[in-house]
């Protein structure tokens, strides 16, 4: 039978009585830097006179961007290989 890390980490922590935390951070995809050019059509709200087919190019990612997760996921993996784990 293979054991996946959450079965050992849920075992590790009910062996020496501690207790686990979960949290949701609304905001983890917005501020991940994108490794390519990606534009957007502008928002209704904000095209300005005379710039209506004018295109927005994104500077972060963007919350359901397809590539937020992956941005997001690399970026947290380059800090936990930092830190030594």
């Amino acid at each position: 039978m293979k054991i996946s890390s959450i079965h050992v980490v849920l075992g590790l922590t009910n062996s020496v009585d501690l207790e686990i935390e979960q949290m949701n951070v609304k905001i983890t995809f917005l501020h991940e830097d994108l490794d390519k050019e990606i534009y957007i059509e502008q928002l209704e709200v904000f095209i300005a006179k005379g710039k209506e087919g004018y295109v927005c190019k994104l500077k972060k990612s963007l919350y359901g961007l397809k590539q937020a997760q992956r941005q997001w996921y690399k970026k947290f993996d380059f800090v936990m290989e930092e830190h030594g784990y």
